[in-house]
């Protein structure tokens, strides 16, 4: 016998298996009896990666990977980790890392789709906080994004224009409108977040918002609001009266 042969024998022999834990407490069975809504954020987490690792069940990696002392910890942290950083989890290999990123960037996708269902236009400033809101206020640094519209006020573009630093975004007027020509837009909103959670517009927030209000007049885009993203909250600075 091979030594390869000998250690995957050794191997299985070690690794803890869902099949050790009782039928009624293994999360697949659990979502077959019970449905989804009633399991953990861990038994869901663990239905997903299916497979633990040699020291431990699926169920006890995913609790480790939710208990794990990040910022927004928990299962914030999927919106969050790299694959580097999914990687270095004991027992989180290429593969669980890359269902781990897909996880928190499906849950994204359905959050925009659902904000922008029934609502093909954008009207208020709410519905531009709640189409933004899942992807932006758990950003650790500032971005910048322009969203783009036609005659109509149909969304045409949704560009993230600049990702900056822990407190700051730099953005020109020229990158702003380069994108909106792109896409022959008639008018813009400009929305960033603020990683403090304060959506409170800084002196620069109001300097920039003035800059790009000012170049969009002189080539008939218009800049509609500068909405600023906070933790669950938002400030519109039309609605301040800042522009």
């Amino acid at each position: 016998m091979s030594k390869d042969e000998r250690t995957e024998i050794h191997t299985e022999k070690t690794r803890k298996k869902m099949k050790d834990i009782p039928a009624q407490e293994r999360p697949y069975e659990r979502c077959l009896e019970m449905g989804a809504e009633h399991l953990t954020d861990a038994e869901l987490l663990a239905v997903i990666i299916r497979t633990g690792s040699r020291e431990e069940t699926s169920l006890e990696l995913a609790q480790k990977i939710l208990a794990l002392n990040y910022p927004n910890g928990g299962i914030l942290g999927l919106l969050h980790l790299s694959l580097p950083e999914f990687m270095k989890i004991k027992g989180i290999g290429r593969v669980k890392a890359i269902q781990l990123l897909c996880i928190g960037e499906l849950s994204r996708r359905i959050w925009r789709q659902a904000a922008l269902s029934g609502r093909p236009t954008f009207k208020d400033p709410g519905q531009i906080a709640s189409y933004c809101m899942e992807d932006m206020r758990h950003l650790e640094q500032e971005q910048i994004r322009g969203l783009f519209f036609d005659t109509k006020q149909h969304l045409v573009g949704d560009v993230v224009l600049s990702k900056g630093t822990v407190n700051a975004s730099v953005i020109t007027p020229r990158e702003i409108f380069i994108e909106a020509l792109r896409r022959s837009a008639v008018s813009l909103i400009l929305v960033h977040n603020h990683p403090s959670g304060d959506p409170s517009p800084s002196s620069e927030d109001e300097q920039m918002t003035i800059r790009v209000q000012e170049a969009g007049m002189i080539l008939g885009i218009t800049l509609l609001d500068h909405v600023i993203i906070g933790d669950t909250t938002y400030t519109s600075l039309r609605e301040r009266g800042l522009m």
